[in-house]
C-alpha cells in the first residue's frame, strides 16, 4: 500500500471522523457539534486535512490540499456559526448544511484513495477517472441532496417549536 508514517496517522484519524460523522447522523440526524461525536468529527477533520498537507502521491501541491483546505473552510465556518449565536436557529441551516457539505467533500479523496490501493494487487480502480469512483460518488451526491433536504426540513420544525 505504501503509506507514509503521516499517511497512516492521516488515514486512522480520518476513519474515526467518519465514524463520529456516521454515528452523529444516526443519532441526531446531523452533525451536531454540540455533543461528543459532533466534537470528535470536527476536531478529527481538522486533524486530517492538516495532515493531507503534508502528503502528496504525485509531488507538490494538487487537488487534495485543494480539498482539504475547502473542507477546513467549512468546518472553521460551520463552528464559528456553532459558537457565535446558539440561539440563533437560522444559523443553524447554514451550519447543517456546511458540516454534511464538509463530510460528503470527505468522501471525494477517500473514495478515490480507497478504491485505487484495496484490495492489495488488485485494486477496484485504476485510476481517478474509473468510472467505479465516479459512480460512487454520484450515489453519494444524491445521498447528500436528499440527506440537506431532509435537515433543513427537520430544522424548520424545530425553529417552528422555538419560535413558540
Amino acid at each position: 500500500m505504501g503509506l507514509s508514517s503521516l499517511g497512516i496517522f492521516h488515514t486512522i484519524i480520518g476513519v474515526a471522523a467518519i465514524v463520529a460523522a456516521i454515528i452523529s447522523y444516526i443519532k441526531y440526524a446531523k452533525i451536531n457539534l454540540a455533543v461528543t461525536s459532533g466534537k470528535i468529527y470536527a476536531y478529527s477533520t481538522i486533524i486530517t486535512s492538516l495532515t493531507a498537507l503534508g502528503i502528496s502521491k504525485h509531488g507538490g501541491f494538487n487537488a487534495g490540499h485543494v480539498f482539504s483546505i475547502f473542507i477546513l473552510t467549512l468546518i472553521m465556518a460551520a463552528y464559528f456559526l456553532f459558537s457565535r449565536k446558539p440561539g440563533n436557529n437560522r444559523n443553524r441551516y447554514v451550519e447543517n448544511f456546511l458540516l454534511s457539505f464538509s463530510f460528503f467533500l470527505s468522501w471525494v479523496p477517500t473514495i478515490n484513495e480507497t478504491f485505487t490501493r484495496v484490495p492489495l494487487g488488485h485494486p477496484l480502480a485504476k485510476g481517478p477517472t474509473d468510472s467505479i469512483i465516479g459512480q460512487t460518488l454520484l450515489v453519494l451526491l444524491v445521498l447528500f441532496i436528499v440527506g440537506s433536504v431532509l435537515q433543513f426540513s427537520k430544522q424548520k420544525k424545530i425553529n417552528k417549536t422555538l419560535d413558540l
